[in-house]
């Protein structure tokens, strides 16, 4: 059978024609669409070029921060006790990061790390995470040769104290972002802070920058800021102050040195203390600055004030005598009594002596708005305003709320607290022949001629003899005397109050002036809790005093205004002995 061949040349669909005008519409339409394209292109990168240009720096383009350097702190003589270093912060993309396990390890010992914390930052679903803050330049470089994808650095700065713990408390310190946290440091952080700027640069797809585009904003540098701070005299009072709390084995302890004639803190101290540059295990009790935020009953060191009240109203003379008999004195149902009896005293041996019945009877002559009146004048119970974070006002409860006990002991230091910066601007009044300024961290140019008037200049040129007769045989505080120079000053010793009772435990304190024909320099001492044998404020205090303003005067050349006598030295049996004294 023969087969038959099939073609299509017979389909009648192939056989129809199309029509002319089609592939010529379709034609057009391609070249239309082309020319379209064309001059579209032509009006973005030629025309209009915004669209395209910010779709690009969206990927590429970012505006970055340039950090402002925080200010300086200096002392009054230009010696740096704060500035700021370059540091870099370790930073990561962790959707680019994929470290092997091996660079993970090593980059994790680099940073001090743990393996662990460091993956599980590496794993966030997030564009940025900071791996480490503050990292020193060196660590820093390390970390940038192993040239790992997805990990970068910023510059950023450190805060360095030079000073370390004799400066902790009054500097305060910054956190990671170069904020003031502390002291100082938070009290002008608006003034140390600068502005930081701003610039433009071209980044790639692993974040590093390829051009530098633009500055946008010039950083502002912080301004520097000159404490009124003496950094020699702060290092004589850090030193005395810690052989203190080592020989007493103290809980606590301050010290304040006031210039008379500005108002200036000279030196502030505190102990326990700790290192702003390394506060890694710090505590509470470390961190507070107690000359300034914690507050006291200061006890016998607010007799002066009440003999000056009784020297200015004409009531008592220097000389007037005043019997103690005893020593007990009955006031209501409570009894006002002293370490021993006195018998007949003075006005200025009340003071010398430290007896809280003379003292007592001098005050009961007033009314209490008269005597709460001067404590007020002086400042007891109101802020100093420095400016300093938690700065404690104390309290003086108003008169009209004293009963006779309560006026009674707050002649002799109970039933009113202060703090320690407080009590040495109060004793001002008798430096400055009898007004009392305003006290500052920053240094002064010109020194504070006039105050608020409290005393007359006689009042305070007799009550500064009373307190330069504690300080000789007889008195208080012997060992606050300091050679080549007259000493005025007062001894406190009070019981401390926990809760709503007082306890065993004791609060030792002195503040004094010198010299005493021209008085330059206030110190206050304060000693919390003293455990070893001796814990009266003559014994503890008195010779943190002596050994401070002997050095501060000497260091500010303040010449002396006394002989100096040869000083006493302990002998051991054995040289006594030798010498055929025994």
């Amino acid at each position: 059978m023969k087969k038959r061949s099939v073609t299509f040349n017979h389909n009648p669909l192939l056989a129809k024609g199309l029509p002319v005008w089609r592939p010529r519409v379709v034609l057009l339409a391609l070249l239309c669409g082309s020319f379209a394209l064309v001059a579209r292109a032509a009006y973005l990168q030629g025309v209009n070029d915004e669209f395209l240009q910010a779709k690009g720096e969206s990927r590429y383009a970012r505006v970055i921060e340039i950090p402002a350097t925080r200010g300086k702190i200096t002392d009054r003589h230009g010696t740096v006790l704060a500035a700021s270093t370059p540091v870099k912060s370790i930073w990561a993309i962790p959707g680019d990061a994929k470290p092997t396990p091996a660079e993970v390890r090593k980059l994790a010992s680099l940073l001090d790390m743990d393996v662990r914390d460091l993956n599980h930052r590496l794993a966030r679903d997030s564009d940025f995470v900071y791996l480490k803050r503050q990292v020193p330049p060196e660590v820093a470089e390390q970390v940038a040769n192993m040239k790992l994808a997805g990990i970068h650095d910023q510059r950023e700065y450190r805060r360095y104290y030079p000073g370390a713990e004799v400066m902790s408390h009054l500097l305060g310190f910054t956190g990671v972002d170069d904020h003031g946290q502390e002291g100082v440091e938070l009290a002008y952080d608006g003034q140390l802070n600068g502005k930081p700027g701003s610039r433009r640069v071209i980044k790639d797809r692993r974040g590093q920058i390829v051009e530098d585009v633009e500055s946008i904003r010039t950083p502002q540098e912080g301004q520097d800021i000159a404490l009124s701070i003496d950094a020699k005299i702060q290092y004589l009072a850090y030193t005395a102050l810690q052989h203190a709390m080592e020989t007493h084995r103290a809980k606590a302890g301050s010290v304040v040195v006031l210039d008379s004639r500005s108002g200036e803190v000279l030196a502030m101290v505190n102990a326990p203390t700790y290192n702003p540059n390394n506060r890694e295990s710090l505590s509470g009790a470390q961190l507070r600055n107690r000359a300034v935020t914690d507050t006291f009953e200061p006890g016998s060191v607010l007799k002066p004030i009440i003999a000056a009240m009784a020297l200015e109203s004409g009531k008592f003379r220097f000389d007037t005598v005043i019997d103690t008999g005893n020593g007990r004195m009955a006031l209501a149902n409570s009894t006002i009594s002293d370490t021993k009896p006195h018998g007949r005293l003075t006005v200025a041996e009340v003071i010398q002596k430290s007896s809280n019945v003379g003292v007592v009877r001098m005050a009961m002559t007033f009314k209490p708005d008269e005597m709460w009146q001067v404590y007020d004048d002086l400042g007891l119970g109101s802020s100093l305003q420095l400016g300093f974070p938690g700065e404690a006002s104390g309290r003086l409860r108003p008169a009209s709320t004293w009963r006779p006990i309560e006026q009674a002991t707050m002649a002799y230091g109970y039933g009113v607290s202060s703090s320690l910066m407080q009590l040495a601007r109060t004793y001002l009044a008798f430096a400055r022949d009898g007004d009392v300024i305003p006290v500052t961290l920053t240094r002064s140019e010109v020194p504070q001629l006039t105050g608020r008037r409290v005393f007359s200049a006689q009042t305070a040129r007799e009550t500064r003899a009373m307190m330069e007769m504690v300080t000789q045989e007889g008195g208080t505080a012997i060992h606050g005397r300091v050679p080549g120079y007259r000493v005025a000053g007062k001894t406190g010793t009070s019981h401390k109050l926990e809760g709503a009772k007082y306890t065993s435990k004791y609060i030792a304190s002195f503040v004094g002036l010198a010299p005493v024909s021209d008085p330059r320099l206030v110190v206050a001492v304060m000693i919390d809790e003293p455990t070893g044998k001796q814990y009266y404020g003559g014994q503890v205090a008195g010779p943190i005093f002596s050994n401070v303003m002997a050095g501060a005067l000497r260091a500010l050349s303040v010449p002396p205004d006394a002989p100096i006598t040869p000083m006493q030295v302990a002998r051991s049996k054995e040289e006594l002995a030798a010498q055929g004294r025994m």
